[in-house]
């Protein structure tokens, strides 16, 4: 049985977040739940089109149609706020 998708390229928009301790999280707006991670940016990006993969087909198996990427990127800025202070 064929399942409806498949076979299509698919191209998401992936962001990678430094992490503290080293390494990167790699998230995946256009797919919640789809995240996952490298100690170097060239195993994030490995590991994001391995995570990406099995999570579509995984959409496709259970009949769900794949998401589109999300036209707009993410917006990052810095907010500055005062904590425990009158």
């Amino acid at each position: 049985m064929a399942i409806a998708g498949a076979g299509k390229r698919r191209s998401y928009t992936v962001v990678f977040e430094p992490q503290p301790e080293g390494g990167y999280t790699v998230l995946v707006p256009a797919l919640p739940g789809c995240l996952t991670e490298g100690d170097t940016m060239a195993e994030a990006r490995r590991n994001a089109v391995e995570a990406i993969q099995v999570h579509c087909e995984s959409l496709l198996i259970d009949g769900i149609a794949l998401p589109r990427d999300i036209r707009r990127p993410p917006v990052h800025e810095k907010v500055v706020v005062t904590v425990g202070g009158p």
